[in-house]
């Protein structure tokens, strides 16, 4: 039977997104439920299973004619075998062979790979990077990360994460405990899912504040109490952009690669984050040759699209 379909999947902390593609990368359907949070290797990829087989059921279908399924999740992977070592997100998701799990399960070819690399091979072919030949994706969301394209190719290291800068030690020992098992790291100044943590800290010291509801500390409650004037949020906004922008100039320093692409839930920020952010970035940079930061271009689909990248 001939192969027609490839499916992209999106495994995220908030929400698992998937999308079925045809053999030559266009889109044709989306679909996404919320995320098991609790749930480990097994139990979430028997969720994913379920869930490919109702897609291919509705389109009347059958796993014959799917060419492949490519995942991509905010975890440590090594790539060469799809093993998964550790997910901050997901935290009882650690020390599982998904790829092997899945494949056997589903006797078609899986690739399995983190998040920012996805959306960084999807960003350079499809979106803000195309046309250059080196690029640094920053996801910032409900975590953070990079993906690095180098020479026109995906860079993934040794073991297949490099990109981890979320998880790079920005204030080692101090601060909020993150799943990578670490204090300080710029997951936990900087990530929406640390968020309200933060402004929790924040307003133990004493200020009222329009955050001061727990089920309203999040970005776009963060995001609006700003625009309101509320002090404590825009120390926390002014908190992030400082952090960020550490980030992304160590990124900078050590790759010396001139172009970054934003993109993630808190891109929505826009200049009330990323102004002040290039400004920091702007004060720690003393050599002033050109970095140029853009936005991502396809928005909310860019990792079904980067999953699905991974098999063309």
């Amino acid at each position: 039977m001939e192969k027609k379909y490839i499916f992209g999947i999106d495994a995220g902390g908030t929400k698992v997104a998937y999308g079925l593609f045809d053999r030559e990368g266009e889109l044709l359907k989306k679909y996404q439920h919320p995320t098991d949070i609790e749930a480990d290797g097994p139990a979430f990829s028997e969720e994913i299973i379920a869930m490919i087989h109702k897609i291919l059921e509705e389109r009347q279908a059958s796993l014959r004619e799917v060419e492949g399924v490519g995942i991509c999740m905010p975890s440590y992977i090594r790539f060469e075998s799809g093993y998964i070592h550790m997910t901050s997100a997901m935290v009882n998701i650690k020390d599982f062979a998904m790829r092997d799990y899945l494949e056997e399960r589903l006797g078609v070819q899986v690739v399995l790979d983190n998040d920012s690399n996805a959306a960084a091979l999807a960003e350079y072919r499809r979106g803000a990077g195309r046309g250059l030949r080196n690029m640094v994706y920053m996801a910032v969301s409900t975590g953070i990360g990079s993906g690095i394209i180098i020479n026109g190719d995906l860079f993934r290291g040794s073991y297949g994460w490099a990109g981890e800068s979320g998880h790079m030690l920005d204030t080692p020992d101090e601060g909020i405990m993150c799943g990578c098992g670490n204090y300080g790291c710029f997951m936990s100044q900087i990530s929406g899912r640390n968020l309200p943590k933060r402004l929790g800290m924040r307003l133990l010291r004493g200020k009222k504040s329009l955050l001061e509801d727990a089920k309203v500390r999040n970005g776009e409650a963060l995001l609006k109490a700003v625009r309101e004037g509320d002090e404590l949020a825009g120390e926390e906004l002014t908190h992030m952009a400082h952090h960020l922008a550490v980030c992304v100039y160590n990124i900078y320093q050590l790759l010396n690669i001139n172009t970054f692409v934003f993109g993630g839930g808190l891109t929505s920020f826009g200049e009330s984050l990323f102004g002040p952010m290039r400004q920091e970035f702007d004060r720690y940079d003393h050599i002033k040759m050109p970095v140029e930061f853009r936005f991502a271009e396809l928005k909310k689909d860019f990792g079904i699209i980067g999953a699905a990248e991974l098999l063309l």
